[in-house]
């Protein structure tokens, strides 16, 4: 049976927003942990939006860890917080500092980015500040990353410019973006889940949004690239997502290809932005653990130690449940 255990990361104090406890949820398989898998989430999203995704992963032997990013999900404790998550500079640090608690470790440890989070995470796997992190990561795995928007998505110039200009002056100033349900997800039910949701807010600062845009250009333009420490990359995109480029995140696939041994491109024809909940996820849950599992020693009980280690952890108090 999978345990799923709830609990808070407290992430330092950078820039000006000051330190946080952030909301976790993990993931353990009832068994030998075999891999484990690190969660970044999207925009507006949280750990507790991919249904049967993580729980099918914990059932093939693999770990989950996720937790909700700086302004978002249940890391948001005041209105004033959402959509705060800081520059780049912040985003990277609280990231890389979650991967870090899970190091070293017996099983080989992956990291997983969803949209935005895609997005986040391969700007992370590029910076050379990052090398020796970089470095102990198995592979790294991205679902509809925020390569580029598409064009129903695009924000006019004159937007861009009047927010990055009143940004510089007002960076924690709240901005609205909402993104049709219709054009995330082919399934109804899960359209209405995503009106329904209070915690997702669809909220970001000025600085916030400039610097999601800022890490899109330099990884669309090609000035970022991987660090040559990556050591595989899974890129998993449907050619039917309305939010994220799939010509442009291909593209961009195609540039780093060459440089990575280990690399490999998945179209999910006809799927939506999001791969983990639209009609036949399933064959996105299979594909994501076969990549892993066929990179992970096959030692008996290896991770043992690791999962008794986190069962000891204290859960958070009162945290409430997902709505999912």
């Amino acid at each position: 049976m999978v345990q799923e255990i709830e609990g808070t990361f407290k992430v330092a104090d950078i820039g000006k927003i000051g330190e946080a406890d952030l909301y976790t949820k993990t993931w353990l398989p009832d068994g030998p942990i075999k891999a484990k898998l690190i969660m970044v989430h999207g925009f507006s999203d949280h750990m507790g939006r991919y249904y049967d995704f993580f729980p099918s992963l914990a059932r093939a032997g693999i770990a989950v860890y996720g937790f909700d990013q700086r302004g978002w999900g249940r890391s948001v404790k005041k209105p004033a917080q959402r959509g705060l998550t800081g520059p780049t500079s912040t985003v990277l640090a609280d990231i890389a500092a979650f991967i870090r608690a899970q190091l070293p470790s017996e099983a080989p440890v992956f990291v997983l980015g969803h949209s935005m989070g895609g997005g986040e995470v391969a700007t992370l796997a590029s910076d050379r500040a990052y090398d020796d992190l970089i470095g102990q990561v198995a592979g790294w795995l991205l679902e509809s990353p925020f390569i580029g928007f598409t064009p129903v998505e695009e924000p006019s110039w004159l937007l861009v410019f009047s927010g990055r200009l009143a940004g510089r002056f007002l960076p924690h100033m709240h901005l609205t973006r909402p993104i049709p349900p219709e054009h995330v997800v082919r399934d109804p039910e899960v359209q209405q889940s995503i009106r329904a949701d209070a915690l997702m807010h669809d909220t970001g600062t000025l600085e916030g949004l400039a610097s999601m845009l800022d890490r899109t250009e330099a990884l669309s333009s090609g000035k970022t690239r991987l660090s040559p420490r990556v050591r595989g990359l899974l890129h998993m995109h449907g050619d039917g997502d309305l939010v994220c480029s799939f010509d442009k995140a291909k593209a961009w696939f195609d540039r780093q290809k060459p440089a990575v041994a280990d690399a490999t491109f998945k179209n999910y024809e006809g799927f939506y932005h999001q791969l983990h909940a639209d009609p036949g996820k399933e064959t996105f849950y299979k594909d994501v653990a076969d990549w892993i599992l066929a990179r992970c020693p096959s030692k008996e009980g290896a991770g043992e130690g690791v999962k008794k280690e986190v069962e000891a952890a204290p859960a958070a108090a009162g945290a409430p449940e997902s709505k999912l």
